[in-house]
């Protein structure tokens, strides 16, 4: 698994940047990140100790679901759940829903962090 561009700067840049894409004003680098945080505070929160640990037993395990993910972890399945989540909104977990079940699958569980 490669390692994911990450990047960190101000909410007001990273806005400045997405409108200019948009515009065509912008050509993003083929090196640059595609996912950014606004802080470096918010990018520990996501990708805490915790979190990176838990990355690679998605990618160790590849569970089918939550509920085997949070057995094979010992994490109550509510807050992992919302964890998987806040992770899947910054693109660094999928969680692909099929039948009924919801499959969680780490992006990466290495980063290389960009700053501005």
């Amino acid at each position: 698994m490669k390692a994911l561009k990450v990047g960190v700067m101000s909410k007001e840049k990273i806005r400045e940047r997405t409108l200019g894409i948009a515009r065509g004003e912008i050509i993003p680098k083929h090196g640059d990140p595609k996912i950014w945080f606004a802080s470096m505070k918010s990018l520990a929160e996501v990708l805490s100790d915790d979190n990176r640990a838990l990355l690679h037993v998605m990618a160790d395990i590849k569970p089918e679901t939550i509920a085997e993910l949070a057995r094979a972890t010992g994490r109550k399945p509510n807050n992992l759940s919302r964890t998987l989540k806040t992770m899947a909104n910054f693109g660094i977990v999928e969680l692909k829903k099929t039948d009924h079940k919801v499959v969680p699958r780490a992006r990466a569980t290495q980063f290389t962090v960009i700053t501005t």
